[in-house]
């Protein structure tokens, strides 16, 4: 695996590489079994596969959970060299951003929604930072997991307002045996806190067996009132929506999603599951 540090290395590399089909996974790095099956569908699709390592700054709205944000890097190489990654991009903060950038794209409705609502600015840093990278890699195909589906769909639509040419490719959530949805976030939780968390994709899963479009509402406050009655575990929302636009899902829709966001301790957790 090459690693490169810098903006101008890995375009020069790149650009030597013609005819190579790109397959780009950007990450903050604490890699964990779902970043890897990204890494493992980009490298069976294409001629190169390039992974991005950057803590972004911009997208975190509290200072002490960017400080606290996990960085195991050498731990993480070796994730990728196992997995077969043939090109690591991990630059530095100052690589990445000139003193007093400025950054806002239009995003729409979807901006305001659900994440949106408990992290206001946070997806104007994910859409600056993915922007940047994406000018960077000028990949085939870019490989996001569905846990973050609010964050595919926005990315999407930046790509699609840019006119970025890069194909999306949406993977599952990877999960550990006992259901809980893979993330950096989970080497957070306490024994106790861990076993609490299972609330979460065990009430996706009920919403989604006993999905009823003309329950709605009665369903999303069923959910809520089961994350609530969780030890330990505060439910932020429980949503379910039209799967393109995250607006409230109705007869009409193709797709529809359960989101749910919960603190459980001080660790939030976001999961989803597709209802259809």
């Amino acid at each position: 695996m090459k690693t490169f540090k810098t903006r101008q290395a890995i375009r020069e590399y790149l650009s030597a590489q013609a005819n190579a089909t790109v397959g780009f996974v950007p990450t903050m790095g604490a890699l964990h079994n779902g970043h890897i099956a990204l890494i493992k569908r980009a490298k069976a699709e294409n001629d190169i596969t390039v992974c991005s390592i950057f803590v972004n700054p911009t997208q975190f709205n509290d200072p002490k959970d960017l400080e606290k944000y996990p960085r195991p890097i050498e731990a993480d190489m070796a994730k990728l060299e196992a997995a077969g990654c043939d090109i690591l991009f991990n630059p530095e903060v100052n690589e990445m951003y000139d003193d007093n950038e400025q950054w806002h794209l239009d995003i729409g409705p979807l901006e305001q929604l659900l994440e949106g609502e408990f992290r206001p600015g946070h997806y104007q840093g994910v859409t600056q930072v993915v922007y940047k990278l994406l000018d960077i890699v000028k990949p085939t195909n870019l490989y996001m997991g569905q846990k973050d589906y609010q964050q595919f769909l926005i990315v999407s639509r930046m790509v699609e307002l840019l006119s970025i040419p890069v194909n999306m490719v949406m993977c599952p959530i990877e999960r550990e045996t006992d259901g809980l949805a893979m993330s950096s976030r989970n080497v957070h939780l306490s024994a106790d806190e861990r076993k609490h968390s299972l609330v979460l994709s065990k009430t996706l899963n009920y919403i989604k067996e006993h999905f009823d479009i003309s329950q709605e509402a009665e369903l999303e406050e069923q959910a809520m009132e089961m994350l609530a009655a969780e030890e330990g575990v505060e439910p932020e929302y429980f949503r379910i929506v039209d799967g393109k636009t995250l607006l409230p899902a109705t007869p009409a829709s193709t797709s529809v999603v359960a989101l749910t966001a919960a603190k459980v301790g001080k660790t939030r957790l976001i999961d989803n599951v597709l209802i259809y």
